[in-house]
């Protein structure tokens, strides 16, 4: 049997007092949320209505969906319903980093990309480009800021991974940089730093909220109407026709209304899909984030970061960190196997504490400082690395799902998918985003409950036992690895 080893944050653990001091005064609340400028009180849907396009949800996969459809169709009456207020859930809640990944990354040994990796990078670098145009040509209020990003070894065996990557990036021409220790250190000062990989062009930081009330902002002037506080009950078609609206039914304070709809945009995202066939296709995955004062000069000067790239771990149960506008660090990880779906149901109050001891395991020089906020959110889970594409009624309805881990970035790659389909629908050409596999197969479902909750207990007990004897992989994890499934999220 393989000798487990303990990984640098358990080797390192900060003085108990160091933590108990950072979480003293940390409230359970979302920094990106309570930071938002203004709020729009929009209304409920009072009564019942047709639309051209229907789109259910209102974070970002369906403002998304509702901005480019307006784009696209300016004539058309496009209606968005989102249950409590846009961008409450994953979309106000993660941390910032809109990448050009469309998947998860299958190195390591890590599953099968159904596609071309070449055009994944490509398409993935079209997306970013079109969302940095989006945000300048709109006028997207969202402290951007196109950092790009470096990916971290904090083992020893994660070296190897990381000059493969470089390696690779040096043949396809891609502008990565390996920095080794010394070099890595020296730009950003942590002791738990062995290597890492710099990629500048692959991502951008934003502020999450702002981001999704923005796009609000401007689809709303654009004439996309905007309900808030209306949950949709139900899916149906209203007959058996090609051409037949679909029903929508809702439920708001203001009482109970129909929405009928030619074409219908699904992103409910972690939410239980309304179409029955996808419900067991996502299992919700808690993500916990915590989020420091602001740091005075000194201090970041002590840790150096003047780049302000968004950093990534390459551990299975990984860790993202950014700086904000006003210089704090938000620092997140992938602890929960469950997540359900309010926003502190399910939590596990032990995750603020470890995430509290890696970020200052990660940066010593944070003692005496103190956390101010601390939350979760719950992203969508799917057997596969990337987001998968469903429809029904003939493909009038569309759904994307499973976004995990790259939702930013890529739910506006999954809005441009569906609202592709829906053309083709009309006459128009595929294009290469509907071409490619990843959208035209369905990954398999997840088994029933509590099957689901126990096999996903199970495969993060085996990536955290993969991390503690370098990166070697047990029976499960390859047989998941053959399989294609993407279960390392």
């Amino acid at each position: 049997m393989t000798r487990l080893q303990q990984t640098v944050f358990e080797r390192n653990v900060p003085a108990r007092a160091v933590v108990d001091h950072a979480l003293g005064e940390a409230g359970r609340s979302v920094l990106w949320l309570e930071d938002l400028a203004e709020r729009v009180d929009r209304p409920a849907l009072s009564a019942s209505t047709r639309a051209d396009i229907a789109v259910v949800g209102g974070g970002y996969t369906g403002l998304w969906s509702a901005l480019r459809a307006k784009q696209r169709h300016p004539g058309a009456r496009v209606v968005l319903v989102e249950s409590r207020s846009v961008g409450w859930a994953a979309s106000g809640r993660n941390g910032g980093f809109c990448g050009t990944s469309l998947t998860h990354r299958a190195g390591h040994g890590r599953g099968r990309p159904p596609d071309d990796p070449e055009a994944l990078v490509r398409l993935g670098q079209e997306n970013l480009g079109a969302i940095a145009s989006a945000v300048s040509d709109l006028g997207l209020g969202c402290q951007w800021e196109r950092t790009g990003v470096i990916d971290l070894a904090t083992e020893p065996h994660q070296i190897d991974w990381l000059q493969d990557a470089a390696a690779q990036a040096a043949r396809t021409g891609a502008p990565h940089t390996f920095l080794d220790r010394a070099k890595l250190r020296a730009e950003i000062a942590s002791p738990t730093y062995e290597a890492g990989l710099v990629r500048p062009d692959d991502a951008a930081l934003v502020h999450p909220a702002r981001l999704a009330t923005e796009l609000a902002r401007v689809a709303s002037e654009l004439g996309v109407e905007i309900f808030q506080r209306t949950r949709v009950t139900g899916l149906t078609r209203a007959g058996r026709g090609a051409t037949d609206a679909v029903v929508l039914r809702t439920t708001s304070p203001a009482g109970e209304a129909t929405l009928l709809a030619d074409r219908v945009l699904l992103g409910t995202s972690a939410f239980p899909s309304l179409l029955r066939r996808y419900r067991r296709h996502t299992v919700p995955v808690r993500d916990y984030v915590i989020a420091t004062e602001p740091l005075s000069a000194d201090l970041l000067g002590a840790i150096g970061w003047r780049g302000r790239q968004g950093l990534a771990d390459l551990a299975n149960r990984s860790h993202y960190y950014r700086l904000t506008a006003d210089h704090r660090i938000v620092f997140g990880g992938h602890y929960g196997a469950s997540g359900g779906h309010g926003t502190r149901a399910h939590e596990e109050p032990q995750a603020y504490r470890r995430l509290a001891e890696h970020l200052l395991t990660t940066f010593p020089q944070l003692e005496g400082a103190r956390l101010t906020h601390r939350w979760s959110g719950v992203v969508d889970l799917s057997m596969r690395s990337g987001a998968f594409f469903g429809q029904a009624a003939g493909g009038r309805v569309q759904h994307a799902a499973g976004l995990a881990g790259h939702g930013v970035a890529g739910s506006h790659f999954a809005a441009q998918v569906m609202l592709d389909r829906l053309d083709v629908l009309d006459g128009a050409p595929a294009t290469d985003r509907t071409a490619l596999a990843m959208v035209r197969r369905t990954p398999v479902p997840f088994p029933p409950e509590p099957v689901a909750a126990l096999g996903v207990r199970a495969t993060h007990r085996a990536l955290d036992r993969a991390d503690r004897q370098s990166g070697r992989r047990s029976g499960l994890l390859r047989s998941l690895d053959a399989l294609g499934l993407g279960l390392d999220t």
